[in-house]
């Protein structure tokens, strides 16, 4: 049986929060986590929140440098779930719609695909030129899901928190994995969606 266990991937891209906040949510689901952050994502990290490397690695069962290609996640021999990329930068997207592996996160996300593993790139970028979407294009033939962190208006969203944690909650899906933070049609609304409950600052993420 494949383990309970991901690989979570936080490149360079706006939305450093999306990556921090899975990793919290995989946690509460008692799910292994497996984590890779580009050079990119600690400078967006700095940038957009008050976190440090250790608060964001403490939040994983393993963390594994960018550079670590030996890594036991670049091995197809390595069981698990999938991969997910919160956020997913435009060169990220790049290196894995063309094989380029020249990070820990890029090989991670070859090895998903060669190994017929769900793939999900929160891809995050606007507008979109054509080299954006023919990569996207390459990644869905190969089998990745290409799933931009859209918000959801139907689920009438009273703040950013609940916004970031539906939009999970649906990456979550696609492994078969319910968090409880996604709205869903026809279905009573889940606690997170709460409007009574207060915005959640990047620190009260942690």
């Amino acid at each position: 049986m494949t383990p309970q266990r991901l690989v979570v991937g936080i490149s360079g891209a706006s939305g450093f929060v999306y990556g921090v906040r899975l990793l919290q949510l995989l946690a509460e689901l008692r799910v292994e986590t497996h984590l890779v952050i580009s050079r990119a994502a600690l400078l967006t990290m700095a940038h957009e929140t008050d976190y440090k490397l250790a608060d964001v690695s403490a939040l994983a069962s393993h963390y594994h440098r960018c550079d670590d290609v030996a890594a036991g996640i670049a091995s197809g021999s390595f069981r698990c779930l999938g991969m997910v990329v919160a956020p997913c930068s435009m060169r990220t997207l790049a290196e894995i719609a063309t094989g380029t592996s020249s990070s820990l996160i890029s090989r991670a996300a070859d090895v998903t695909l060669k190994e017929r593993r769900t793939l999900v790139l929160m891809a995050r970028e606007t507008p979109l030129t054509l080299a954006h979407l023919r990569n996207m294009t390459a990644v869905t033939e190969m089998g990745g899901i290409i799933a931009p962190p859209v918000p959801a208006f139907y689920a009438r969203p009273q703040n950013l928190s609940q916004m970031i944690d539906h939009s999970l909650g649906r990456v979550l899906d696609l492994f078969g994995l319910d968090a409880g933070t996604a709205l869903r049609w026809g279905e009573p609304t889940p606690a997170s969606q709460d409007p009574a409950r207060p915005f959640a600052t990047p620190k009260e993420l942690l």
